[in-house]
């Protein structure tokens, strides 16, 4: 099974992940929007979820 890398997350990412949250979700809409704002691969706004125990919530593959 391949492990898991962990992703050096910028401040300014997490913030934007912070401020776009509401009650702690962010929908996969909005993830995908941010990721494209800040210039950055969406599993970067993934783990700025992650590392900020924010949920994605109406995924657009079904996978949350």
């Amino acid at each position: 099974m391949k492990e898991k890398q962990s992703l050096t997350v910028e401040p300014r990412v997490l913030e934007a992940v912070r401020q776009a949250a509401v009650d702690g979700r962010l929908t996969c809409t909005e993830a995908r929007r941010l990721a494209g704002e800040l210039n950055v691969p969406v599993r970067v706004v993934g783990a700025a979820c992650d590392a900020l125990g924010v949920k994605i919530k109406a995924c657009e593959l079904g996978c949350f």
